[in-house]
């Protein structure tokens, strides 16, 4: 029960932080759904994100489903009571789908047998810098997938958390 409060006041505390530094984020209605230690889950109502074609705008959607990868590695950060800067690399979205009722980016963290998140986080422990490559998806009303997007994140860990560094 101790780790459902636990990620429920980061997941909280990942609302108000991405309101208050990406004033875009509220503006666009973009709500932090849900965080279970697997996956992220940020959602966003259609009418301040429409298109003139009735449907997401492209830009809207690319937006939340970055802000779904740079709020998990946050979270991941958070986890591991680590806090650092994070920019997004690069990324790639494939818009495969309309979407054209509110929607919801889904990040999944990698799972513990891959060892992307120990290597990430050995990375920036030693080294000050690590990356991380994301997957985030958006799926219709059917289940299928209608926007895919992959981006690679950079955090740097804060001057206190660097390898003989104090702040």
């Amino acid at each position: 029960m101790r780790n459902v409060d636990k990620r429920h006041n980061m997941a909280h505390e990942l609302q108000e932080m991405l309101h208050h530094e990406i004033p875009l984020s509220q503006q666009m209605g973009l709500t932090v759904l849900h965080y279970d230690g697997n996956y992220l889950a940020l959602g966003a109502p259609l009418a301040p994100n429409i298109n003139h074609k009735a449907t997401a705008f492209a830009g809207s959607l690319n937006a939340v489903m970055t802000l779904a990868g740079w709020g998990t590695v946050w979270l991941v950060l958070r986890e591991h009571d680590l806090r650092g800067t994070i920019v997004i690399q690069e990324s790639t979205t494939r818009y495969l789908l309309p979407v054209d009722n509110d929607f919801t980016a889904t990040c999944r963290i990698p799972a513990e047998e891959e060892q992307e998140v120990e290597w990430f986080i050995a990375w920036l422990q030693r080294w000050g810098k690590a990356r991380i490559s994301l997957k985030v998806e958006i799926l219709d009303g059917a289940g299928r997938v209608a926007v895919a997007f992959t981006g690679a994140y950079v955090a740097f860990a804060h001057a206190s958390e660097r390898p003989g560094e104090e702040s």
